[in-house]
């Protein structure tokens, strides 16, 4: 497949908004002080997009039934959770889950 000019324009315009959206608040925020409550409120925001990723990932949809759960998810669940509580420390998490995961799906 040959890439376009419009291709390779779109790509590169889509990862120059992507770079910008990230980049932009960082440098807005460093030069502000925000309300001790807002700083607050936005430490919450991390645990409230992993809970909502991994509540997805546990569950399959059905159309128009109940969601059923995803066992192995459910099962590599059980080991990343315990890592979470011990060590509080997301590499170590993400490592756990990933070879979980891994170690589930080869037995089952």
């Amino acid at each position: 497949m040959a890439l376009s000019s419009y291709v390779l324009l779109v790509i590169l315009g889509s990862g120059l908004v992507t770079w910008l959206s990230r980049v932009v608040p960082f440098i807005l925020l460093k030069q502000f002080k925000l309300p001790k409550i807002i700083v607050n409120f936005l430490g919450f925001v991390p645990i409230c997009i992993m809970t909502a990723l991994w509540m997805e990932s546990l569950f399959i949809q059905h159309l128009g039934q109940f969601p059923s759960l995803n066992v192995p998810n459910a099962l590599a669940s059980i080991p990343t959770l315990i890592s979470a509580m011990i060590s509080k420390n997301l590499l170590v998490i993400v490592i756990v889950g990933v070879i979980s995961l891994a170690v589930v799906n080869l037995l089952i």
